[in-house]
């Protein structure tokens, strides 16, 4: 498993590499083989988590590192599947460039924890943390696609026609793939809440739905489903849509940190 742990960031850095040759020197081997990679990358990646979860008894949820580990890995499927959903391969670059980090970070430090909480051996408490990162890492990969829309929308806008321009996707395909992500996120949000209303009460005493994660999760929610809403009905499109999923993330982003360091109650149980 040590192994895994030093190929898993090495492996990142080199599909990085591949998605950085494609994008910049539209190299055709690279193209082909990038996907290919990442795909490998990613069952091996989950490879280890499994392993890590049998060896130590407890999902890869008991510490910060554990948590990095698992975002880098949502991060990766989140954007293979919009990759596969849509067939446009010239954004990963910017998506890996964060799985990198967080994976480096997570491989350095990680610790091999036997003794934890009961509470942390629970594998319905792992579906709803994993579940959770999944959905978050999908929302951000929404706000990544929004921000590289609205680069591109300037450019036009300007009338300069750099790299940007070039190289990434049009508008209505930037467009695109961050409603993809925010379905993504949406869904597997939606799970991680399901699972949590129906395990936590019980897995907990000092349960409470006026928690202020839970809150704010809750808020998230219901911000992503009606912008889906109004998608449907109401025709938003375009820059409407893509402020939509920048500010979910940066709300997103404030439950996950500020609110869980300094507010949530039964969240920061380890």
């Amino acid at each position: 498993m040590n192994i895994l742990n030093i190929a898993l960031p090495i492996l990142y850095i080199l599909a990085l590499s591949f998605y950085g040759i494609s994008f910049f020197k539209e190299s055709v081997k690279s193209e082909k083989f990038k996907k290919y990679l990442l795909s490998l990358t990613v069952l091996i990646h989950l490879l280890y988590l499994v392993l890590r979860t049998i060896n130590f008894s407890h999902p890869p949820i008991t510490n910060v590192f554990e948590i990095l580990t698992v975002i880098s890995f949502s991060l990766a499927v989140a954007y293979l599947f919009i990759e596969i959903k849509t067939k446009v391969r010239s954004t990963g670059f910017f998506i890996l460039i964060v799985v990198v980090v967080f994976q480096i970070l997570s491989s350095l430090f990680i610790k091999d924890l036997l003794n934890v909480p009961e509470v942390l051996r629970s594998n319905l408490l792992g579906f709803h943390v994993v579940s959770a990162l999944l959905g978050f890492s999908a929302i951000t990969i929404s706000a990544v696609y929004g921000l590289l829309y609205l680069m591109l929308y300037h450019e036009i806008k300007t009338t300069r026609f750099g790299t940007i321009y070039q190289r990434l996707p049009n508008l209505e395909i930037l467009e695109q793939m961050s409603f993809t992500a925010t379905v993504f996120g949406f869904v597997f949000l939606t799970i991680a809440i399901i699972i949590g209303a129906i395990w936590l009460p019980k897995a907990f005493e000092n349960f409470s739905y006026t928690d202020p994660k839970l809150i704010g999760t809750t808020f998230i929610w219901l911000l992503y489903a009606l912008g889906l809403i109004a998608n449907k009905f109401v025709h938003w499109r375009g820059k409407k849509i893509i402020w939509l999923s920048i500010i979910g993330f940066i709300i997103s982003f404030f439950s996950m940190t500020i609110i869980n360091m300094f507010f949530s109650n039964f969240h920061r149980f380890y």
